[in-house]
């Protein structure tokens, strides 16, 4: 008797192939980090705690982009009120690290409901228009609001320092607050995994595939858009709360187009739902600025033909070309059968 065996699920694979990869980028990020601390070095230090703030402005843009469909021109917005809510809090209010980020999460919750109601009205490109639209408007208000200091941006914002109950960490020493920022993004990683994984996540992934489907499964479409779109909101503005920390100091210019392009960008290159991969892409392309724009003042022309022969070879982004070489190495086969 003939017994035919079904193929095991290749899901699975995909979700373990892509978790090896994020704990191999951790780790490594961490050995880094604890060179630069041994070498003393301080400019890639800062450096690469830059990267990784801009990593959780492109893994909200993938929340939005690689599991709901929905392509946001205007994500920069939500990382410049995160920015912006907590160079407040800890200029004028208090230098606290945990009350920032309470109050960039109340404040971006509220307004990102306001924004998802608006933006979630259309679909496809419309909503893309509207997003930039948004972060256009605050933008220009931010631009000429002088309490906000209009084109100068608000200057002044205090080095802290942070309780972790088992230790304190120092804003202003660079192995310290890169080893936080890279313990918050991965917090944020395992999180968003996790929830892309339940069921709520699979729900996104059915509205991307067909919308008009998900209602006969039970699900409202509107509401799971309307909960993907302030999640990813929060995400970025978290991220976004992170950086006058780091530089002391937030310009408007955080909420221009340029920063919303970059991170869509950052997606594409690194690997468009997988979460990993624009954390990947966001490290690398940083670090790729920093080398051509020591060689150039055009450096932007040079990452731009990069970019488009990145998306020529690997359109599945780096993570998805090394996907699935990893899926057959975890399964013990170097060869799909």
């Amino acid at each position: 008797m003939l017994i035919d065996r079904a193929p095991a699920p290749t899901l699975p694979r995909a979700r373990d192939a892509v978790h090896a990869i994020a704990v191999l980028f951790f780790t490594a990020a961490l050995a880094l980090g604890a060179l630069g601390w041994w070498a003393g070095d301080s400019f890639y230090l800062r450096l690469a705690t830059e990267a990784l703030i801009f990593a959780g402005l492109a893994m909200s843009v993938d929340i939005l982009l690689g599991y709901t469909g929905l392509l946001s021109l205007g994500q920069a917005l939500w990382f410049g009120v995160g920015a912006y809510t907590s160079a407040v809090i800890l200029r004028d209010v208090a230098a606290s690290f945990w009350l920032a980020m309470g109050a960039t999460l109340v404040v971006t919750t509220l307004a990102g409901t306001v924004g998802g109601l608006i933006a979630n009205r259309v679909k496809g490109v419309y909503f893309a228009l509207i997003t930039f639209g948004l972060a256009q408007v605050v933008a220009k208000v931010v631009y000429n609001t002088r309490e906000l200091g209009a084109s100068d941006g608000l200057i002044g914002v205090p080095e802290i320092t942070i309780p972790l109950g088992f230790a304190t960490v120092d804003a202003a020493n660079p192995a310290g607050f890169f080893l936080l920022v890279l313990a918050l993004v991965a917090l944020l990683y395992a999180g968003l995994a996790y929830l892309m994984d339940a069921p709520f996540g699979r729900t996104l992934i059915a509205i991307r595939a067909n919308e008009k489907r998900v209602p006969f499964l039970g699900f409202n479409p509107l509401v799971h858009r309307m909960l993907a779109y302030v999640l990813a909101a929060n995400v970025a503005a978290l991220a976004g709360a992170l950086y006058p920390m780091l530089r002391g100091f937030v310009s408007p210019e955080l909420l221009f187009f340029q920063t919303s392009g970059n991170a869509v960008i950052t997606v594409i290159v690194g690997g468009v739902g997988t979460l990993i991969g624009p954390v990947v892409g966001s490290v690398l392309l940083t670090a790729l600025r920093s080398v051509v724009g020591t060689w150039t003042e055009h450096h932007l022309i040079v990452i731009g033909v990069l970019f488009m022969l990145s998306v020529v070879v690997m359109p599945k982004g780096l993570v998805g070309a090394v996907r699935p070489w990893l899926q057959r190495r975890l399964s013990g086969s170097e060869s799909p059968r």
